[in-house]
């Protein structure tokens, strides 16, 4: 994605961890855990302080983009993989060498509606976006910067502005 800011999505279940739950996190920031796919953790591992991410509500009704947060440290060790008591637990996963990172993500803005993938799907701007096309199942995936600006807008309440 080159030099700069990036953009992100990062699905959650709600009833797991919401966008709520994280504003109400000791200074409104969790590590982002337990992901066990290697091309979400690979995307993780790209990302940079500052980097902006769209929160993602998935298994709701409707499964919706729901807020911003921003990355604040960047990727290190998933605690969860050496937990045998963790459901996240990897008995594969050694400390000298893990497999499974996390990063720290802070919440910036939760938006005034939630944006369900039906409102997205009827954006032209957001034709080429990851998070529609048919399978995508990444709960860590990469935004580029024109799909963040739109969906930004939509969340904000302004289609074109």
């Amino acid at each position: 994605m080159g030099e700069g800011r990036q953009y992100w999505l990062m699905k959650s279940e709600p009833d797991v961890f919401s966008i709520d739950d994280l504003a109400r996190s000791p200074n409104h920031t969790t590590s982002w855990n337990g992901v066990r796919n290697y091309q979400a953790r690979n995307f993780m591992r790209a990302m940079k302080l500052g980097d902006q991410v769209l929160f993602y509500h998935s298994n709701a009704n409707p499964p919706s983009v729901v807020g911003i947060a921003e990355v604040v440290k960047i990727a290190y060790p998933d605690a969860t993989q050496f937990d045998p008591q963790d459901p996240h637990f990897d008995p594969a996963s050694k400390p000298e060498q893990p497999r499974w990172d996390v990063v720290d993500i802070r919440f910036v803005h939760k938006f005034e509606t939630s944006l369900s993938l039906d409102v997205l799907r009827g954006q032209p701007r957001l034709k080429g976006m990851e998070l529609l096309r048919r399978g995508s199942r990444l709960s860590v995936q990469p935004v580029r910067a024109a799909e963040w600006n739109q969906v930004v807008r939509l969340g904000r309440g302004r289609a074109d502005g």
